[in-house]
């Protein structure tokens, strides 16, 4: 909705100013190729628009041009700035644009006691995670896009729907729409492309097995969906590390991966995981591996627990550059009178997956409860 609204603004924009130029200030300049490179605006009717609609009342130098350039202004663009840039040299100079209001204070560092506490209770929580998950099924829609770094190749996406089944702490997959399609008889590892599993419990507790000799320390303080996060950094050697496979060269390696986790200030409920793999050699067909994994109070009957609600994989090959998004929606409980509905599922809005600072100011919310609560 804010995209189609930004949009409707830019059309609006145009068809006011369609007849006639406007007088600009070279800060309004900027701002306005700015909206146009984030709503990725045709270049050759930005061009028109600067060209032919526009009329600076102050002298646009060559430094601003450069900086929109860079920031990803067409070259169609580019060249009508140029030419506003020749037409507007006679004029005053545009006042420096206003400093940007100082970032908050960061707020201090736990002290090593309360450090000490928030990880015995992080790893606590990790290592009884799936033992007090109910048997449940949900739907998980992967978004898959693939961009070849070689020529001749086109860039490929899917969206995948699978019934995902947990059942005695180990979950299975059953894929049941591929495009918006019905399929039957296709296996989760038979999807091509970047797969993944274990998202739902396996990667918290191998990061906080005291067998994975993880090396765990403070990084920052953050806020996630509202609420006041602990974020501590880790590093996995090799030895207990993450183990991808090539499909082509038929070559499986383990690599040490580091990152970070973050857990809820008051009850230390994890509530994301990232990581990315590390130290990989650089003869091996796969180069990079990053996953982002976030959880979310969700409710299962009347019971509410910490479930994975969204997971990104990142991964740079050879010869193309691979992302997964995945969302997980539509939880019920496992049995044989558990059914879904398989169709559209909305996107995770972007805010409920952006960090945001955390400051003096900022207030803790009421504690994610925790399984066994």
């Amino acid at each position: 909705m804010l995209i189609k609204l930004q949009i409707l603004v830019a059309l609006l924009f145009f068809s006011l100013t369609a007849n006639a130029q406007r007088a600009m200030t070279v800060a309004e300049l900027v701002t306005f190729v700015k909206s146009q490179i984030t709503l990725k605006g045709d270049d050759r009717t930005t061009a028109d628009f600067i060209a032919h609609k526009i009329k600076l009342t102050e002298k646009l130098e060559d430094r601003a041009i450069e900086e929109l350039q860079g920031q990803g202004a067409g070259p169609k663009t580019v060249q009508a700035l140029r030419k506003l840039s020749a037409e507007s040299a006679g004029l005053r100079t545009a006042p420096p644009p206003e400093a940007p209001p100082a970032p908050p204070p960061p707020l201090p560092p736990p002290d090593s006691i309360e450090r000490a506490e928030a990880m015995a209770g992080m790893k606590d929580y990790a290592l009884n995670y799936t033992k007090n998950l109910p048997n449940y099924i949900c739907v998980q829609t992967t978004r898959r896009k693939i961009d070849p770094t070689l020529r001749g190749y086109a860039p490929y996406g899917d969206v995948i729907q699978e019934q995902l089944s947990f059942n005695d702490q180990k979950e299975t997959y059953k894929v049941q729409m591929i495009n918006h399609q019905s399929v039957a008889n296709v296996e989760h590892n038979q999807l091509g492309g970047a797969v993944s599993s274990g998202e739902f419990g396996t990667m918290l507790h191998h990061i906080f097995d005291p067998d994975t000799g993880a090396e765990f320390d403070w990084d920052h303080w953050a806020t996630l969906r509202g609420g006041r996060m602990y974020v501590f950094s880790f590093r996995v050697p090799k030895s207990a590390g993450y183990t991808m496979y090539d499909g082509e060269t038929k070559r499986e390696y383990t690599s040490a991966y580091k990152g970070l986790v973050y857990a809820d200030r008051q009850s230390k409920v994890v509530m994301r995981i990232k990581m990315e793999c590390v130290d990989i050699p650089s003869d091996y067909p796969i180069h990079e591996v990053g996953i982002t994994l976030d959880y979310a109070p969700t409710k299962i009957g009347e019971q509410e627990y910490v479930l994975p609600f969204h997971f990104a994989l990142h991964s740079r090959a050879a010869k193309a550059i691979a992302n997964n998004d995945a969302d997980y929606k539509l939880y019920r409980k496992f049995g044989a009178e558990a059914t879904i509905t398989f169709g559209d599922v909305e996107e995770i809005p972007e805010d409920q997956l952006k960090e945001q600072p955390a400051t003096p100011d900022s207030k803790d919310k009421p504690p994610v409860k925790k399984q066994n609560q």
